[in-house]
């Protein structure tokens, strides 16, 4: 019986793979050894067929290769599935153990978190971030801020975050104190905003200082997505030209999508004297206005992270984490409705 669902599965596989004149013809599958033939079809279709395929030198034959070490893990019963580390609700706190640190600027540092299994994923989506604790031996109450990681979601083992350590931040000189193996909790995912491909024809990302981070995340998805096709423009405020987050990352992404993704600096105070004079200084109305889409533009999206100063000037600050308040300041003089606008 096992013998002829063996040759049934071979019929296809001999008519379906692609031969050229340099290559011998295929052994008959009576030649596979035993040991390798009969697991193989004992996960019959595509899987055993990809892993008949590689026990006679064919992957390379397929027009898709597939994921070989996940199929051969499942058909030797050692395949184990990625758990999501942080699921929300009532979940509660996770204490991660801090794996490594790297110093990024003279303020930034760059730390991975080890998740509790090597296999697992962090669990979060497009656009969510995660809550940070930490109670110091002489503090009332234990400081909360949230942080948005820059590795990739489904990253296995470690979830990597950029924080700038800012003066009499508790978090934030917490965190550039400490060492490997310190441990810190965790909490979320916190839903942002529900990114679906496509929804918008033009992102535009306004962004200052660490408020780069969602942002980040943001394109990660959409250039990852290769049925999206959303075009993005950045426009990023920093104080000088060392305090550029990610900058290597978006220049990728420019020369990558030169159609579709355009970043734009504005620093406060450039160390290079050949820094263009009409990106010196704070975002302006007069660098929104020629690098944005017109609002009346349809599917045009704006989203906005920074500091207080940054949201008063081009947005208007939100009320409360699920209130985004009133659209003010730069957006709403330039035409953009509420709609149009999100604020991290």
């Amino acid at each position: 019986m096992i013998a002829r669902h063996a040759f049934r599965a071979a019929a296809p596989l001999q008519h379906g793979v692609r031969h050229y004149a340099t290559q011998p013809p295929l052994a008959g599958v009576s030649s596979i050894p035993k040991s390798v033939r009969y697991p193989v079809f004992a996960l019959g279709g595509a899987f055993g067929l990809f892993l008949l395929a590689d026990s006679v030198g064919l992957v390379g034959e397929f027009e898709v290769e597939p994921d070989l070490a996940k199929l051969r893990s499942i058909a030797s019963g050692e395949y184990k599935p990625s758990k999501k580390t942080f699921t929300g609700g009532d979940q509660g706190w996770v204490d991660l153990k801090l794996e490594s640190v790297e110093e990024v600027n003279h303020n930034t540092k760059k730390f991975r978190f080890a998740l509790p299994d090597e296999n697992d994923v962090s669990g979060l989506n497009i656009a969510s971030a995660l809550l940070t604790k930490y109670k110091g031996p002489e503090m009332e109450k234990p400081v909360i801020r949230p942080y948005t990681p820059i590795s990739d979601e489904d990253a296995k083992g470690h979830i990597d975050f950029i924080i700038k350590r800012y003066p009499n931040g508790p978090m934030s000189e917490h965190l550039h104190s400490m060492e490997p193996p310190q441990r810190l909790d965790f909490k979320g995912p916190i839903p942002k905003y529900p990114y679906t491909p496509n929804t918008h024809s033009h992102i535009c990302l306004i962004a200052g200082g660490t408020g780069i981070t969602p942002m980040y995340q943001l394109c990660r998805a959409i250039f990852s997505n290769p049925n999206d096709t959303t075009k993005v423009t950045l426009v990023f405020g920093n104080v000088s030209e060392e305090d550029i987050l990610l900058k290597h990352e978006f220049e990728e992404l420019e020369n990558t999508y030169p159609r579709r993704f355009k970043a734009f600096y504005m620093l406060d105070k450039p160390n290079k004297k050949e820094w263009p004079a009409q990106t010196t200084g704070h975002i302006s109305k007069e660098l929104l206005k020629t690098v944005l889409p017109e609002p009346k533009e349809e599917g045009v999206k704006v989203f906005v992270c920074g500091p207080p100063g940054m949201y008063k000037a081009i947005s208007g600050a939100k009320k409360s984490p699920k209130d985004q308040g009133e659209l003010e300041g730069l957006l709403k003089e330039l035409g953009y409705s509420k709609e149009q606008v999100y604020k991290f």
